[in-house]
This record gives structure tokens, sequence and C-alpha cells, in this order.
């Protein structure tokens, strides 16, 4: 990236797409190529090669380009931002902790970021958004197929913009929609989504609720709409302070509520009260389909969109896919701000190989016994950290983005007896199907602190002789074991008849952890691993301990945790290819890079 003092600033996704064009990090592909399966085949299969962002020039069925993968590297994330996520996030936090209470001095150190944060109101301005006016429909967009047991096509970078109906406070939330015909779409909110929460006011009322989608805008924009904020942060205000300068918004054609000025396309329109419609399956970024459910329906009242209008499309599923980059970036920025509410927390990392609400690890430096339980507790009942689903809880300096080093922890403090939390009933993710209800089910919290109570100590526990876990039971086909304290074993089917052998064996009695994990899941890959193993259990019913007993209704459980986290009837499908596209890529993939850009990255 071009050494600059100031921060870039890009009105749109195409002024982006020309400056990572410069910069030799996009690729014009021109050969013709088809959203149904096809575009997703070739956008994994880049992301995962490390390949620059790709723009399609000649797109199936539509006039428009689609440009995909824009922000699936660190290198363009840093683009977007004018620099280091994390950076962004330490300034945050000195500036929040300017005023916590405010002194002249504080205030003075800080006074560039307080420039921005003070000159964050979006200003009203014309722009190019609409200069080509109405008269499409979706069917002229580039819309997506993007798995073959997906409902259909799916837009999944619109940007949703809302109003509450009650204080008129915005929201912008980045919500699949699922386009059923011309002129209809789903729209997914989520549990915990602004949106959502908008869309209930107005339905109270019997009121139908005005919802703008910007396709294309400004990257900081972009981002903010993914980000965690606290509720009832307005994120164009939070993408201003992220630019330096104020997002200009505009009225709408055919609503009332403001539009970014600048975006690709806008599409209005309105979610009427009491209205469902079946919206799904959706290969979603658990690297499952998220089943089909009733979800409020939008109704498309124009598009307008800039001369030239990029569409910009992104793909999820199993990990890593593009949103590990702008997850992973997001929480840079935000994850200080936890430490201004709990001053015991000293850094928190949901992982991205897990879907970010499936494991969070927390470090905190405890100032009395079991601060580290009470921390967790508050954490998992803020904002969005409220879906996640397993918290590990470590002490100050450990690493909480390193798996093995919390692994290491786990092995050294975790005594169930006293480390083990579980909480039933509550809510999760919506896209969780482990629980076979929708948005119920479990957590739990392992406390790996370091602390004075006494711990049996740890062994150093070789890798088990595959033959001999074959001779406790057949139904083990591999395993492999992660810093002497998970092991993880790859069985046929029945997990939980094999999990609970294996936590009771005097042998493996070392293991802090014992996982099953289903055939799919490549177990000596770390990434892949965490994957199968966090994505595919309930805690309540799938987590089993070596001796389980009550006192009274509290239960108490001792030695090797065992985690039964095999493919279950009555899960969804994980997400996996149609062949036939694959290998009808394999046979285009060297042809489809002839006749890029001069100047631009060769993808061969």
């Amino acid at each position: 990236m071009s050494k600059r003092s100031h921060i870039p600033r890009f009105p749109a996704l195409g002024e982006f797409l020309a400056y990572l064009e410069r910069e030799r990090e996009l690729v014009r592909v021109r050969a013709e190529v088809d959203p149904h399966l096809e575009l997703t085949e070739i956008a994994v299969r880049a992301l995962r090669e490390g390949r620059p962002a790709l723009l399609f020039e000649r797109v199936k069925g539509s006039r428009f380009p689609v440009a995909v993968n824009v922000y699936a590297s660190e290198r363009r994330i840093r683009m977007a931002l004018g620099r280091d996520p994390e950076a962004i996030g330490e300034e945050l936090l000195r500036t929040a902790e300017a005023f916590m209470p405010p002194s002249p001095g504080r205030l003075w150190k800080q006074r560039n970021a307080l420039r921005r944060f003070l000159a964050v109101r979006p200003r009203i301005a014309s722009g190019v958004a609409r200069q080509v006016p109405g008269g499409l429909t979706f069917d002229d967009l580039p819309i997506q197929h993007c798995w073959p047991q997906d409902g259909g096509r799916f837009i999944t970078q619109g940007q949703v913009i809302t109003s509450d109906p009650e204080n008129g406070g915005r929201n912008v939330g980045m919500y699949r929609m699922h386009v059923y015909d011309a002129m209809t779409s789903g729209m997914h909110w989520q549990i915990g989504k602004g949106g959502g929460y908008h869309y209930r006011r107005a339905e109270r009322s019997n009121h139908a609720l005005e919802v703008a989608v910007a396709l294309g805008t400004d990257p900081a924009l972009l981002l903010a709409s993914v980000a965690a904020l606290p509720e009832g942060v307005d994120e164009v205000m939070f993408a201003s302070i992220l630019r330096g300068d104020r997002i200009p918004m505009m009225r709408g054609t055919s609503i009332a509520a403001r539009v970014p000025s600048n975006a690709e396309f806008i599409l209005e329109g309105m979610v009427h009260p009491n209205e469902r419609r079946m919206e799904g399956p959706f290969g979603d970024h658990f690297g499952h389909y998220s089943l089909a459910a009733p979800f409020p329906v939008f109704h498309l009242k124009a598009i307008t969109h800039r001369r030239g209008a990029v569409y910009p499309a992104t793909v999820v599923g199993i990990p890593p896919m593009e949103d590990k980059f702008i997850g992973d970036a997001t929480q840079l920025m935000l994850a200080p701000l936890a430490r201004l509410i709990h001053k015991e927390v000293k850094d928190v990392w949901a992982y991205y190989e897990a879907g970010f609400h499936n494991l969070l690890v927390v470090s905190v430096e405890e100032r009395y016994r079991k601060e580290a339980m009470k921390a967790a507790l508050g954490l998992m009942g803020t904002g969005q950290l409220s879906l996640t689903k397993c918290c590990i809880m470590v002490s100050a300096g450990v690493n909480v983005r390193d798996f093995k080093a919390v692994l290491r922890e786990i092995r050294e403090q975790f005594d169930p007896h006293t480390d083990f939390l579980l909480v039933p009933k509550v809510p999760l993710d919506t896209l969780d199907f482990t629980s076979f209800e929708m948005e119920l089910g479990s957590k739990m919290v392992i406390d790996a602190t370091r602390s004075a109570d006494a711990h049996a100590p740890a062994k150093n526990m070789r890798m088990p002789d595959a033959s001999a876990l074959r001779a406790i039971d057949r139904r083990i086909l591999d395993a492999e074991a992660y810093e002497s304290t998970l092991l993880v074993v790859k069985v046929r089917r029945h997990g939980r008849d094999v999990v609970e052998k294996l936590v009771r064996r005097r042998e493996l009695q070392g293991f802090r952890i014992i996982a099953a994990v289903s055939e799919d899941v490549d177990i000596r890959n770390q990434e892949n691993c965490i994957w199968g193993v966090f994505t595919r259990f309930d805690c309540a019913r799938d987590v089993i301990f070596a001796k389980q007993e009550l006192i009274g209704i509290a239960p108490i459980y001792r030695g090797v945790m065992g985690i039964d986290a095999t493919w279950k009837k009555g899960y969804p499908d994980a997400l996996v290819m149609d062949p036939a596209v694959v290998k009808r890529v394999d046979e285009r993939w060297g042809s489809l890079w002839n006749g890029t850009m001069a100047g631009t990255r060769s993808m061969e």
C-alpha cells in the first residue's frame, strides 16, 4: 500500500476497486461466468489460493459486472481503512477513556481523534447513486445462487437501512435476501439484529416499515454495517469516524429514508406487518445450510444506480471465507472497548473457524476468586456476545488468538469440578442448528485461568496409537491430539457411544477433552478441526464427563470432558459444491484469466 499520511476516502465500491487495480490487488475476468454456482466455485477457489479480488465483467443473464473477494485479505482490509484495524481499536479505546473522567490533558492528547468524533454527523448531499433512475427489478441484477441446496438466488452483501419507528434511530445491517421473484425477497432479520427490532416495533403498531438496501458503498460503511456495535449506535456515524469524514446521505426516490449518496445501487421498498414467507435454505457461514423458516418479506418499489455500476457479492461457507477477514477486522476495532465495561478483561477473540459466535476466548486479570466467571457471564449478556455458545477464560498474558496456547492453559488449569459452567435454555444465534430449536439452546464456560485452587497435575499425553483406539471401538477411523489436551477422534457413526467409552478409559485420563467428529472433518488441519468440533454440538445434550452426579439440583462434573460433535440426524448438510460445477471450473480454470487487464496481477 502506498504510504500516505491521511486516511484514504473511497466514495463507494467503484472507487475502491479502481484503487485495488492500481495496487495490483484486483483481476478482471472477461470470460462469461454463470452466477448459478459457478461464480461461487471460482470465488472460493481463488480465495483459498490467496488470489486478488475478482471483477467478473461478463455475468450470464445480466449487463452488470460482479465484484467478489474484495475484502478477502488482510492487506485489502488495511487498504479499505487506511490503517491497521488494531490501531483503530486502540485509538477508539484511548478516546473513550479520555471522557472517563474527562480532563484537559487527556482531551488534548486525543484532540485529533476528538475532531473526527465531533464531526461525524452524516451530511446531506446529492450523489451518483441515482444517476440512472428506476425501471429495474431483481431480475436485472446478477444475483447469485451460491450453493446447490440453496432455496434460490440470494443478495449476499446488501446493507439494509431502517429507522426506529419510535425514536427515528437508524440501523444499517447486512442481512441476506432470498429473492422470490422480480419484486419480492425475504428479509433475514436474525435474533438480536437492529433491523429486526425496528420491524417488530412497526409491526406492533400495524405499520409497514420503509427499508432501503445499499449495494456497493464506501468500504468504511460496509465494515461498520457488520461490526457488532452497541444497540443504538448509528453505523453511518461510526463509518464517518473510520473514514475521517462525514458520509454523504440523501433522501430516497420512493421512500423518505436517507440512503448513501454514492452507492453503486439503491434498492427501496417496504416490509409489511404480519407477512411471512419461507426463507432459505441457504449455505451460511457456519459451513452448513441454515434451514428454511418464515421471515418478513421485502417488497421492492424502485432500484436506482450509478453509471457503470458494479454489483457486490460475497460467498460464505466452511471457513475460511471472506467473512474471516471482515469479522476479524471488526473485532480488532471493537474488542478493546470491552475493557471499558469489564476492567478485568484484557483481550477477547471470537474464532472465525467456528463461525465467530460458537467460540470466544477471553483473557482476564482476576482481582478476586472466580472473577473470570463473573466476566464470562457479563460478556455473554452483552450485545452480539450474548450469542456466544462456548466461552473459554484464560489469564492475562495468554494469547487468546493462539488456539494451541489456549489448549495449554486448559491442560494446566481446567478442573471441571470447579471450572465448568453449563447454562441451558438461553438464546442462540439464528443460524445455530445444534439444539433442534431455532434461536434457543445452551452455552458453556470453561475457566482455565491460573488460580490458587489445587488442580490435578497435567500429564504429558502422547498421541494414542490409532490401532489401540480402534480396538476400543471399531467405529473409530482416525485420531489426532492437540497439545496433550484435546484428543479428536474421527468416527463412522454414533459418536456419543464412542465418547462415553473414551472418557472413562484409564489410559486416556490425561487428556482434558475428547471430541468425536464426523468423517468429513480433516482432523489434522487445525482450522477445519475447530470448525468440525465447535459448530456441531449442543452443550446441554452433547457434552459429557467421565463422572457426573447431582447434589441437590447442582450438577457435579469430574474427569475428562467429552464432546459428541458428530453430524446427527436432523442437522442440515455441510456445504459441498456440485461435482459437475467443480469439473466445469477445473476445465475452464486456466482460460478464465486470459486477457486480464495489463497491470493487474495474473492468476497464473
